[in-house]
């Protein structure tokens, strides 16, 4: 391992960690952030019962003022993707650096970025709708009345507890 002044110039293996972060942390980040997630079912203060999405944090709500809308909740959605990005960065560069040097053929990074920019453009669509509402922070109480963790393009069906 050699330190030359500073970050940018340390080097585990045969890639920095500048190339390991744009090759296969910031896509496997994106692609994981966007595929796995946990559904939070959730009886706000003064409002219906709501289904919420994130993990850690819940950063999309159902909004409430019309049908298919969203509330999305910009803190929390930082904190979360820098979450996946954390957990994806140390286990790359541990496996790297403890286990085995990884190196990362042509075609797997370009799989990746083709993934992670086919999920971030559906997300923009998303988003970009009208009646979606973007908040800095979510600002009401909740109780948390079940939670689970899903596949993005899995439908979880609301919990049923007057059964």
């Amino acid at each position: 391992m050699i330190f030359l002044e500073g970050l940018n110039y340390v080097n585990f293996g045969t890639m920095t960690i500048q190339q390991l972060t744009l090759r296969l942390i910031l896509p496997l980040s994106i692609v994981s952030f966007g595929t796995v997630t946990k559904w939070w079912y959730v009886l706000p203060t003064d409002a219906p019962d709501s289904m919420m999405m994130g993990f850690p944090l819940a950063f999309v709500s159902d909004g409430w003022h019309t049908s298919m809308s969203l509330q999305i909740f910009i803190l929390e959605l930082v904190f979360d993707f820098l979450f996946y990005f954390l957990i994806w960065f140390l286990l790359v560069i541990l496996i790297d650096r403890y286990l085995v040097q990884i190196k990362i053929a042509k075609i797997l990074t370009g799989i990746l970025w083709i993934l992670s920019t086919i999920i971030f453009v559906f997300a923009v669509w998303i988003a970009s709708f009208p009646e979606q509402i973007f908040e800095m922070k979510r600002d009401w109480n909740m109780q948390v009345l079940a939670t689970g963790y899903k596949l993005t393009w899995k439908h979880q069906d609301r919990p049923d507890f007057n059964k």
